[in-house]
C-alpha cells in the first residue's frame, strides 16, 4: 500500500528509485554503540548521558538546527527610533537547542558534584556536535567559564549558579534577575592572534570595578551574558568578566559586525568594541593569561570530541546510504572496495572517541597526576583527532556521489565545519609547541603519558615495537620543526594504548595495522586486511 505522507515517486516523466531517502532521526545514545562503551569504561553516568542522547536525536532537535542554519543570525545596532541595541537576534530554532542543552546538562554536569561529570558532558558535547555544531559553541564556553571563576570569590557567587541553571533565559537582563546565565569568550586581537600577550585593551581601575577601552577582532557568541576577556593594566595583562548588561543598563560593548564564516552558521560570531565597558576583576593584575587558562583548558575538551561527533554523524548518512543503494547489481555496502573504504573511515571515528573520552576521564580525576594528564592527553586529542576530520568528511561525501555535495544532505554542513575546532582553542601549530610546553615544563605530564603508553604493552607485538622506535627517535623532545611529527606519532600511539585495552579486536587491529605500523596508502581506503565486517557494525 501506498504511503500517503510520502514523496510522490511516481512522476510523469519517470519512476524514483535506487534513490535512498534520509536516515530516519535516532536516539543518539541506543544507537551508538562504541559511544556506551566509552562512558562507561571511563566511569560516566550512562543514566544521564542516555536522556540526553534521546533528547538530541529527535526529528524535532533535528528540524531545529535545519532551521536555525538555514535562518541565520542577524546583527540588530539600532532600535526603530535610533538608539543602540547592539544585540543579535536568533531564529526559534536556536533557542530551542540551547534549551534542551542546558536542560540535559551540557554546562552543568561536569559540575555537579557527582562522579563522572565531564565523561558525560564529553559524550553530550559528541551528540549533538552531530546535530547542530554551531550552538554547542556557547554551550561549551558556559561549562569552560566555571572554573576561571574561583579567581574571584565574589564573582563565583554571583555568576557560577546562573551559569550551571538548567533553566534556559534568553532575557536581556542583567545576571542576578534571570534563571541562567551564559558566558562567551572574547581574547583575540588584530594585531597578535594566539599570541594574547600583544593584546592593547586597555583597562583602569574605577573604584571596585574596571573600565575597558578596546577592540576585539573576535568575541564568541555576542549574545552570552557576560564574557571573559583579557585587557593591559599597570600591573600587565589581566583577565576580567565584562557582563553584557550592568544594573545600570546597557553595558558599553558595541558590536561592529557579525563574521562571515565558512560555517557554523547558526552560532553568532562577532568584532567588538569596549567603549567604557564595565569589570570586574579576575585574579591578580598581570596574571591573566593564568586565570583564562582554566577556560581554554576546558573548551579545548570540547574541541576534541566535537570532530568525533562529527565523524559519526558523516558515517551514519554513508551507511544509511550504501546500505540502500545499488550499482553494478550490488548493494554498494557489498561491493568490497566500498566497504574497504568505510571500514578506514570507520578507524579515525573510533581513534577520536576514544582519545577523547580518556581525556575526560582524567578531567574527572582529583589527583595530581590526573590533572597532569589531562593537560598533555586533550592537546594529543585535538591535534590528532581535528586533522583527521576533514579527510573523513570529504572521503564520506565521495561515499555519497553528486547528493553528498548539496545541501539536500548535512554532508556540506559537516564538511564546512570540520576545520573549525581545530583551529579554535589554538591552531596545529600552538597545540604542538604546547605539547612540548608541557612537556618540559611539567614533568608529571610525561610521566603519566609514558605510563598509559606502557600499560599496552605485551597485548600486540607490532605496537610494543612502534612504542619502541618512538622512544628510540625522541628520546628527549624534539626540535621545534619537528613538533607535528612528534605530536601526531605520540597521539596515535596514546590512540592505539587505549584502544587495545578496549577489547574491541578488529578495531585496535586496525588502529595498529595502519596508523601505528603503516601498513596503508596516503588516502583512506588504501588498505588491506581490515576487518570490515566488524567496523562496518559499529556504526
Amino acid at each position: 500500500m501506498t504511503n500517503p505522507t510520502a514523496p510522490e515517486a511516481q512522476l510523469t516523466t519517470h519512476e524514483v528509485e535506487n534513490q535512498p531517502g534520509p536516515p530516519p532521526a535516532a536516539d543518539l545514545w541506543t544507537t551508538d554503540a562504541p559511544l556506551r562503551a566509552a562512558v562507561e569504561g571511563n566511569g560516566g553516568r550512562a543514566d544521564v548521558a542516555a536522556a540526553a542522547g534521546a533528547a538530541f536525536g529527535t526529528e524535532e532537535m533535528r528540524e531545529a538546527g535545519q532551521a536555525a542554519r538555514a535562518h541565520p543570525p542577524e546583527l540588530r545596532l539600532f532600535d526603530r527610533g535610533g538608539r543602540r541595541l547592539d544585540e543579535v537576534a536568533f531564529h526559534p530554532g536556536y533557542h530551542q537547542i540551547m534549551a534542551e542543552g542546558m536542560k540535559q546538562g551540557y554546562a552543568h554536569v561536569a559540575w555537579d558534584g557527582q562522579p563522572g561529570g565531564h565523561t558525560t558532558h564529553a559524550a553530550m558535547v559528541y551528540m549533538l556536535s552531530q546535530v547542530e555544531p554551531g550552538i554547542c559553541c556557547p554551550l561549551t564556553m558556559t561549562y569552560a567559564a566555571v572554573p576561571a571563576l574561583s579567581a574571584s570569590p565574589a564573582a563565583e557567587a554571583a555568576w557560577a549558579p546562573k551559569l550551571l541553571g538548567t533553566d534556559y533565559d534568553s532575557a536581556i537582563a542583567p545576571v542576578g534577575e534571570k534563571r541562567s546565565a551564559t558566558m562567551g569568550m572574547a581574547m583575540t586581537e588584530k594585531q597578535g592572534g594566539s599570541d594574547v600577550r600583544a593584546n592593547t585593551t586597555r583597562a583602569v581601575p574605577d573604584g571596585d570595578d574596571w573600565v575597558l577601552t578596546g577592540h576585539k577582532w573576535f568575541c564568541s557568541a555576542p549574545m552570552s551574558d557576560g564574557f571573559l576577556t583579557l585587557a593591559q593594566t599597570e600591573g600587565g595583562l589581566s583577565c576580567f568578566l565584562v557582563p553584557r548588561w550592568t544594573e545600570q543598563g546597557r553595558n558599553g560593548i558595541r558590536l561592529q559586525r557579525l563574521k562571515s564564516k565558512l560555517g557554523n552558521t547558526a552560532n553568532a560570531s562577532s568584532e567588538i568594541e569596549y567603549h567604557g565597558a564595565r569589570a570586574t576583576l579576575l585574579g591578580d593584575e598581570g596574571r591573566g593569561v593564568n586565570t583564562i587558562i582554566e577556560m581554554v583548558h576546558h573548551t579545548r575538551l570540547d574541541t576534541a570530541m566535537a570532530p568525533a561527533g562529527l565523524m559519526r554523524a558523516a558515517l551514519v548518512e554513508v551507511k544509511h546510504w550504501i546500505s540502500g543503494r545499488r550499482t553494478f547489481q550490488k548493494r554498494l555496502i557489498d561491493q568490497p572496495l566500498m566497504r574497504a573504504v568505510v571500514a578506514d573511515l570507520v578507524l579515525d571515528w573510533e581513534g577520536a572517541l576514544a582519545l577523547g573520552m580518556r581525556a575526560a576521564r582524567a578531567f574527572d580525576g582529583g589527583r595530581d597526576e590526573d590533572r597532569a594528564f589531562a593537560r598533555i592527553s586533550v592537546a594529543l586529542a585535538k591535534y590528532l583527532s581535528n586533522k583527521r576530520a576533514p579527510q573523513v568528511i570529504v572521503e564520506a561525501m565521495e561515499c555519497l556521489g553528486g547528493m553528498g555535495y548539496v545541501d539536500d544532505t548535512p554532508m556540506p554542513m559537516l564538511y564546512r565545519e570540520a576545520p573549525l575546532n581545530s583551529i579554535w582553542e589554538g591552531s596545529g601549530n600552538v597545540i604542538c609547541l604546547d605539547i612540548l610546553r608541557t612537556l618540559a615544563r611539567e614533568p608529571l605530564a610525561g610521566e603519566t603519558l609514558r605510563a598509559e603508553l606502557e600499560a599496552a604493552l605485551g597485548a600486540d607485538r607490532r605496537y610494543d615495537a612502534a612504542l619502541s622506535a618512538h622512544m628510540e627517535r625522541w628520546p628527549g623532545l624534539p626540535e621545534e620543526a619537528e613538533a607535528r611529527w612528534f605530536a601526531e606519532s605520540l597521539a596515535g600511539l596514546l590512540a592505539a594504548s587505549v584502544l587495545i585495552r578496549s577489547g574491541e579486536a578488529a578495531v585496535a587491529d586496525g588502529w595498529v595495522a595502519t596508523r601505528v605500523t603503516g601498513e596503508r596508502g596516503l588516502i583512506p581506503g588504501s588498505v588491506s586486511g581490515l576487518d570490515t565486517e566488524a567496523l562496518l557494525a559499529r556504526i
